[in-house]
């Protein structure tokens, strides 16, 4: 199949999925274009520059994929369909339920280029040209020792995100900010752990725990698992005991969020589950949270201007958005800051 082609196929079956923001063919091939130079430059030679170029695809690419983004693992494959690729996919032992129904809605040929597992097969390793890697820090680290040298390794591990409120004395920012939480179970790299506020911080605390709530009846969340409800369970008796002694403090919750308002120059990380932070804006903003910067994910702003995005465009953010957005990546984005199909690929330059 040419490009084209695999684009309308990989078109047709996304269009089942709305989490995925549906891509049409032309914005599969737009992609392609925008990293690669052209939209043909996978099927033969094109002009570049003053040469022509061609850019040749994975044989075979090995996904390694992680349980808590099943957004992130249609996206990967998407683009290893694209490029022409055969995949091989490692899903997570408790499976990923979008991610197999999604076979079903391929063309013949597409499917074919599929394998799956849920174990990490031995004789994959020495078959790949690419690896694409989802895990926390010590699995990424892990696996890319097991990666033959000389293959490319694409790998997203752990990331934080966060929200930024300027500018929201109406709190129109709220019900934006109780989504990007929510979505997924704040179980993606994408998910905020923390709103910064600059202004009435209590008042948008106590803004965001209605909508919060809202958001619990229109799209409850999933049930957790025995370690994570203890684990939600202590973080907010923890939270509860501090709001007693300490002034500042103040937690909201219901079934399946909790909300909690405090103002010290740490960045706490959530347990996660719909559990979010609201703290002050704090002076010196992001340079202030040290060796977090490291591991910046998305932000969410509001508002959402160019000029308020270029203040933070430096800050080591790779995704920076409206408010509301934080989980709607298009297939254009520079996941972990880089171009995701063309670090996958090698080139042929012809001279004639």
């Amino acid at each position: 199949m040419k490009t084209a082609e695999r684009a309308e196929g990989l078109a047709r079956a996304a269009s089942h999925f709305p989490e995925l923001h549906p891509p049409t063919a032309r914005d599969l091939l737009e992609c392609v274009r925008l990293e690669l130079g052209h939209e043909e430059i996978l099927d033969g030679f094109q002009l570049y520059g003053s040469h022509l170029s061609m850019a040749i695809a994975p044989e075979v690419i090995l996904h390694i994929l992680s349980g808590n983004t099943p957004h992130a693992a249609l996206q990967t494959l998407l683009r290893g369909l694209l490029l022409g690729s055969h995949n091989l996919v490692k899903l997570p032992a408790c499976g990923l339920g979008a991610f197999e129904r999604f076979f079903d809605w391929l063309p013949a040929p597409l499917a074919a280029k599929i394998e799956t597992s849920r174990q990490l097969e031995g004789e994959w390793i020495p078959r790949a040209n690419a690896w694409v890697v989802f895990g926390n820090d010590d699995t990424v680290a892990a696996l890319r020792g097991q990666c033959p040298p000389g293959i490319p390794f694409q790998s997203h591990g752990h990331k934080l995100s966060l929200g930024v409120v300027l500018d929201d004395p109406e709190l129109k920012s709220c019900p934006l900010a109780a989504r990007d939480v929510s979505l997924f179970d704040q179980m993606g790299c994408l998910s905020p752990h923390v709103i910064y506020v600059r202004g009435d911080v209590g008042k948008y605390a106590a803004g965001l725990a209605q909508e919060m709530e809202k958001f619990q009846i229109s799209h409850p969340a999933a049930p957790l698992s025995t370690a994570a409800m203890a684990e939600v369970a202590h973080c907010r008796a923890d939270w509860e005991f501090r709001a007693v002694v300490a002034a500042g403090i103040k937690l909201w919750k219901g079934e399946g969020w909790t909300v909690v308002l405090e103002d010290s120059e740490e960045f706490p990380v959530s347990p996660l589950h719909r559990f979010v932070f609201v703290k002050p804006l704090p002076p010196g903003f992001p340079d202030c949270l040290g060796k977090i910067a490291a591991h910046f994910g998305g932000l969410g702003l509001w508002p959402a201007t160019p000029g308020n995005a270029m203040r933070f465009a430096g800050a080591g953010f790779s995704r920076i958005c409206a408010m509301g957005r934080m989980q709607e990546t298009p297939m254009t984005w520079h996941a972990d800051s880089r171009q995701n199909l063309a670090s996958l690929v090698r080139w042929v330059d012809f001279h004639p």
